[in-house]
């Protein structure tokens, strides 16, 4: 035998004993293979049982929570929706209402020159006209100067719908009040005043608001507190109030101011038992706005002891507003009211709402009182308002003092720039004249300059 025939039967023996084993091996790897692809199989059967059974848990809470939504639904729509607030477009939300805070700023500076005698230092006078208070019958002084920013005013609004209800209130403050009789030595103090102060429910109103009985969308424009004093309609008090379209209904504080027999003195009765009932109906149009207005209300008197006094009688009156256009930016705007036992509610209380008789019955004092105001636009940063105001005073010379009030009328004109959005500068030039029944008067003659910025 060759070498390489040895070889070659040595290596085919060495084969042939090592091949049991290799097949064994190769067995065994295949077992532990199938072993295994077993355990990922039925790993995988578990993962999707445990998938399905997730996705029919959740196919029950789609349905479920379906069902509340269908419930919720047909539950709104079984009740009326209460309305939802505007959505503001300046103020802050607070729970159901929007509140915004607003006012102005304003300092003034007068020149005022009286025919009859300065008034007083912290007289009101001093600040605004007010006709029943010019001097008469004194020296004719010098011009008197004054300051004072006691017209700055702020006021906080809120509005809202609760249980289905449009709901709003206002309150509105400013700085007019002196404290006592006034300082001007040191910080010139002034107290903080109640203007107007309601809540209002749909279409009712509850509260302190200018009374029903005036018209304050024909007022002009003033340098002056009030403006034409003496021939406005002008007074703020507690009230309810009914409004429906153009026509309002109310009922207000009463008061009853007197004039004693033959003395001129003025008692505040606070006697009254009735409230003072207000109509008014106003339309708005394309050329401008109108108004009239009625009142009717109770004037009493009760006294006392000897000579006791227990008296009334009835006061009314009627007034007619509007404000008229002119072009595109002039406009007219006058007042006219008149009646018996109104006086506190005109001028400022120019005159009283009646006097006293010899036999101590309540006579009602009549009146006229009216203004007219024309305002010109000069251009979109000038304007100017020139304006007539009166009272007339018709008393019963037989039971009033000669020292009571008989007319007033004033006349005005101012310049106003405004040479950005609402920040004011202005001058302003007024005359009043105050007479009595004996034919004495009194006249007043006032420049003031003013600036005002609102906020």
């Amino acid at each position: 035998m060759t070498m390489k025939a040895a070889l070659l039967a040595g290596s085919a023996a060495i084969a042939l004993s090592l091949a049991p084993g290799l097949a064994q091996a190769q067995a065994q790897d295949t077992a532990a293979l199938e072993a295994r692809i077993a355990q990922l199989e039925a790993q995988l059967n578990e993962l999707k049982a445990a998938v399905q059974t997730s996705r029919t848990e959740q196919t029950v809470q789609h349905q479920a929570v379906a069902q509340d939504i269908i419930r919720i639904e047909q539950a709104q729509a079984a009740a009326p929706p209460a309305p939802a607030p505007a959505a503001p477009s300046d103020g802050f939300r607070v729970g159901n209402n929007t509140l915004k805070f607003g006012g102005f700023v304003k300092a003034d500076y007068s020149l005022s020159s009286y025919s009859g005698g300065d008034p007083a230092n912290g007289d009101l006078m001093r600040d605004f006209y007010l006709p029943g208070a010019i001097p008469v019958g004194g020296a004719d002084e010098g011009a008197a100067a004054d300051f004072n920013a006691r017209q700055t005013r702020f006021w906080l609004t809120s509005d809202g719908a609760i249980g289905g209800h449009r709901v709003g209130t206002r309150v509105e403050m400013d700085f007019q009040v002196l404290p006592g009789a006034g300082d001007q030595r040191t910080t010139s103090p002034s107290n903080l005043s109640l203007r107007r102060a309601f809540v209002t429910i749909d279409n009712w109103l509850f509260g302190q608001e200018w009374t029903n009985f005036q018209n304050i969308g024909v007022l002009p424009e003033t340098a002056d507190y009030i403006g034409p004093s003496e021939g406005t309609v002008f007074a703020r008090q507690a009230q309810i109030r009914y409004t429906r379209g153009p026509f309002s209904i109310s009922v207000e504080n009463p008061e009853t101011t007197l004039t004693t027999f033959n003395t001129g003195a003025r008692i505040i009765a606070d006697d009254n038992s009735l409230p003072d009932v207000t109509a008014r109906y106003a339309v708005v149009r394309p050329w401008g706005e109108a108004s009239i207005s009625g009142i009717v209300r109770q004037l009493a008197y009760e006294t006392t002891g000897v000579g006791a006094i227990d008296e009334s009688t009835t006061g009314w009156g009627v007034s007619a507003a509007a404000k008229i256009k002119i072009g595109s930016t002039d406009d007219l705007r006058i007042m006219l009211s008149g009646g018996e036992g109104i006086g506190r509610y005109v001028g400022l209380n120019f005159t009283n709402d009646a006097v006293l008789t010899s036999t101590g019955r309540l006579e009602a004092i009549p009146l006229t009182a009216g203004f007219a105001a024309y305002r010109r636009v000069w251009s979109p940063q000038w304007r100017s308002n020139f304006i007539y105001s009166f009272q007339n005073v018709d008393n019963d010379a037989a039971i009033v003092t000669l020292a009571t009030n008989k007319s007033a009328y004033s006349v005005r004109g101012n310049l106003i720039w405004s040479p950005v959005t609402a920040l004011d500068f202005g001058a302003e030039l007024s005359f009043g004249e105050r007479e009595l029944e004996n034919g004495l008067s009194g006249d007043m003659t006032r420049l003031t300059l003013f600036a005002k910025y609102g906020f």
